[in-house]
């Protein structure tokens, strides 16, 4: 197998990173040499990851502040473009592999301009913008849901649906089967996704302190909030009298999850790729602010399933949430059968059907080579 590596490009967020390290834990079992070229802001994600190098370039996001703030983010990514066509000349990848934001932007550009071999994966339900913009020059488009908003007609041809790889933890996280009842628990994990969400902080627990005092005794909450909102979030619990860990972030989120009876959460694609794969009923909160409404795409492949329940965030009111609680409380055959609708819409092979779709869009580039 040649040295050359397979090029991943991704960084900014946990959320493009841990799809791409799952990609390179399964083509570093088919041999394949992996590196990674990310940003600055992804080095604290990036330290472990198996990669043999990691390189980092410039970037920056122009879509948004001034039209000063705007043309510094251009030249920025003009100069990370400079720089991954050095760093591309130099390592010669097999294939570059981007997982969406703007750090991808300037590897997939000098792939594109040097005519190596190149793929995008989204993993939302609709395309993102940087996406958006790589995505006629790339040979193929990986997608992690069954369907992909945003794709030009003339470059459906270019998707194919893989899923999105999740995390090894999570894939030992779905081998422990949904909790039972018997000790009379009702579990619950509230999560913001990797920011926290102040939603979750101001809502959850006004909704638990409307429920019925014999519920609320039963209850075992385990809850993501961030720095400035845990205080008040664990002073509200005690004072109810609730069972409840309350922290800004949990490293082990999906045994966590696992370990739920229900899930109140928003929907970014790693989210809902988790329950899924894990298997777990869900009350999905999608971000509002979206400007392409990419967690409301997402929530919805799920809710599709009978798995998750979708609702807005104007909707999601202390009442309304500790109406569907109790109703879910009292239902644990419907919620062991929302939990096995989940799993069925999981892919935990999504990393395996990527790295076929890197080997095969490798070989085809080759296959010129061969023929002269």
């Amino acid at each position: 197998m040649s040295e050359a590596p397979v090029l991943l490009a991704a960084g900014g967020t946990g959320g493009h990173l841990f799809p791409a390290e799952s990609l390179a834990v399964a083509l570093a079992r088919r041999g394949l040499p992996v590196e990674l070229v990310t940003d600055d802001r992804a080095i604290r994600y990036g330290g472990a990851f198996p990669a043999r190098a990691i390189h980092t370039i410039p970037s920056a996001t122009p879509r948004s502040g001034s039209l000063i703030a705007k043309g510094l983010a251009a030249l920025t990514l003009l100069r990370g473009t400079i720089g991954a066509l050095s760093l591309l000349r130099s390592l010669r990848p097999q294939c570059v592999v981007g997982f969406g934001g703007y750090p991808t932007v300037p590897p997939l550009l000098a792939a594109a301009l040097l005519r190596i071999p190149s793929i995008i994966h989204d993993q939302n339900a609709v395309l993102g913008k940087a996406n958006r913009f790589l995505a006629s020059s790339v040979n193929a488009i990986g997608s992690g849901f069954p369907t992909l908003g945003g794709v030009p007609q003339s470059l459906r041809s270019r998707v194919t649906c893989t899923g999105n790889p999740v995390r090894p933890m999570v894939i030992e996280a779905a081998t422990i089967p949904y909790p039972d009842f018997a000790d009379g628990r009702f579990r619950l994990l509230v999560t913001g996704g990797s920011q926290g969400a102040k939603v979750m902080s101001d809502i959850v627990p006004e909704a638990i302190a409307l429920l019925e005092p014999s519920l609320r005794a039963r209850l075992v909450i385990v809850q993501q909030a961030r720095g400035e909102d845990e205080a008040r979030v664990r002073e509200a619990y005690a004072g109810l009298g609730v069972d409840a860990e309350v922290a800004p972030f949990f490293s082990d989120l999906p045994k966590r999850i696992a370990g739920a009876h229900v899930v109140i959460a928003r929907s970014g694609a790693s989210t809902v790729s988790e329950l899924a794969v894990i298997g777990r009923p869900s009350i999905l909160v999608p971000f509002p602010f979206a400007l392409d409404q990419d967690q409301a795409a997402n929530a919805q492949h799920l809710a599709a399933t009978g798995a998750a329940q979708v609702i807005a965030q104007k909707d999601f009111t202390p009442q309304w949430l500790a109406e569907r609680l109790t109703q879910a409380s009292a239902d644990p055959a419907g919620l062991v059968a929302q939990a096995e609708a989940a799993r069925k819409a999981g892919a935990p092979d999504a990393a395996e059907r990527l790295a076929d779709l890197v080997v095969a869009t490798i070989q085809r580039a080759r296959k010129p080579e061969t023929a002269a």
